[in-house]
């Protein structure tokens, strides 16, 4: 069953809350959601307390449920590679955040 924004692509560059929630709920309702972090540390909010594993892999809870249902992946935009790689991405989009 189709959900109400099924179809729709967004690219996130967020981070921590506000942003990271608000796509939550747009991922929930359907739509596709590509979240795009940095490389090295990725969303600060990955380090963040409290930790969902005990097993050492430090899993930040708040970040595991603030993007759930969301594609991800590091991508440095300050290289001409990644820059082409992003630009294309925006293209496909119909929301970025």
């Amino acid at each position: 069953m189709d959900r109400p924004l099924t179809g729709i692509r967004i690219i996130a560059l967020e981070q921590y809350m506000a942003g990271p929630y608000c796509t939550m709920l747009l991922a929930d309702a359907g739509a596709e959601v590509i979240k795009i972090e940095r490389p090295g540390s990725g969303d600060p909010r990955r380090s963040i307390p409290p930790f969902a594993e005990k097993d050492g892999t430090r899993k930040a809870g708040g970040f595991m449920a603030y993007n759930r249902n969301k594609k991800s992946f590091c991508l440095n935009v300050q290289s001409d590679e990644g820059k082409t790689i992003y630009l294309d991405l925006v293209k496909s989009a119909d929301v970025v955040v």
